[in-house]
């Protein structure tokens, strides 16, 4: 009499589906991470209770010394219109403004001034309180 089972049962298993899945995360998590694009320069910003992300088409920042920035380039406060005008040419016109919290006011205000004349967007940074 043969007691054996007929059917073997096979003990392998197969990634290829664990792998698909890993893949798609991979594909996900790069996608959603190029919306977001931080400043490079180390500015301390000032806390807020709500904050909306924006995507950035011109990134102007201004250090605690003053200095000028456009998208992370040292910019003069006499030619900042005219480079604005340059990176704001073709594109969807938002500037988001990254400005040190001990920078006074009119510093901020004269930079949202031009890009409001030069018809833009215009976006605080801020990090979350």
């Amino acid at each position: 009499m043969d007691l054996r089972p007929k059917n073997k049962v096979d003990a392998s298993f197969s990634m290829s589906s664990m792998t698909d899945i890993v893949f798609l995360l991979l594909i996900f998590f790069m996608l959603t991470a190029t919306f977001v694009t931080p400043s490079g320069l180390p500015v301390n910003l000032p806390s807020s209770k709500s904050s909306t992300i924006v995507l950035q088409k011109v990134s102007v920042t201004i250090s605690g010394d003053l200095r000028y920035y456009v998208n992370d380039k040292l910019v003069n406060r006499n030619n900042l219109e005219m480079v604005l005008r340059n990176e704001l040419a073709g594109k969807e016109g938002v500037v988001v403004l990254h400005v040190d919290k001990s920078v006074p006011t009119e510093h901020l205000v004269y930079v949202a001034g031009i890009a409001t004349a030069l018809e833009a967007k215009v976006s605080i940074a801020t990090k979350p309180n």
